[in-house]
């Protein structure tokens, strides 16, 4: 696939299941995430991978998280399965530092570019994947066990496997209704 097309058909695929890239492959995804736009090269970015285990983990943290906000038993449970939506969740986390000339905003804005870089790679790969943010992102309980301090911030979880079933054609839009010319 050429890199117009994976960008013009880009989709997010919410039924995932195994293999999880691995290998060269899990290597050129953090790759691309790691070329992200970068203002300052401040490297405003960590990416924390779960899978196996670290699924469980990352259950345990969202459930605790759940319990902690006093949620109803059922978002308790769906918080608790919400990492087993994939067999690989990448944790994409803004890693931020004052600086004169790079404000906070475009650090978060790096960070979320590296989502999406490592989104395409994957899917150029043949991988799919999906990213969300939710609630949970900025749950201090979350943030902790994650290492998350101060100004830094989760961008999203991103969930990386093979699609379940054949995907449907990307709708297109009206490009009138999103852009202007001055």
């Amino acid at each position: 696939m050429d890199a117009l097309t994976l960008l013009t058909h880009r989709r997010s695929v919410p039924r995932l299941s195994s293999p999880a890239p691995s290998g060269d492959v899990l290597d050129a995804i953090l790759d691309a995430g790691l070329r992200a736009p970068d203002h300052g090269a401040l490297t405003p970015w960590q990416f924390v991978v779960a899978e196996g285990q670290g699924l469980d983990t990352l259950s345990e943290i969202l459930k605790k998280a759940a319990e902690e906000s006093n949620e109803p038993q059922e978002m308790v449970d769906k918080a608790a399965k919400a990492p087993y939506r994939a067999p690989m969740v990448i944790t994409v986390i803004a890693r931020t530092r004052h600086h004169d000339k790079v404000p906070l905003v475009e650090q978060y804005i790096s960070a979320g570019c590296a989502a999406q870089a490592m989104q395409m790679a994957a899917v150029a790969q043949g991988f799919q994947g999906f990213w969300r943010t939710g609630s949970w992102a900025y749950h201090p309980s979350v943030r902790e066990a994650l290492g998350v301090e101060g100004d830094d911030a989760i961008v999203g979880f991103l969930y990386l496997g093979s699609a379940e079933n054949s995907q449907p054609a990307v709708p297109s839009r009206e490009k009138d209704k999103f852009v202007s010319y001055l």
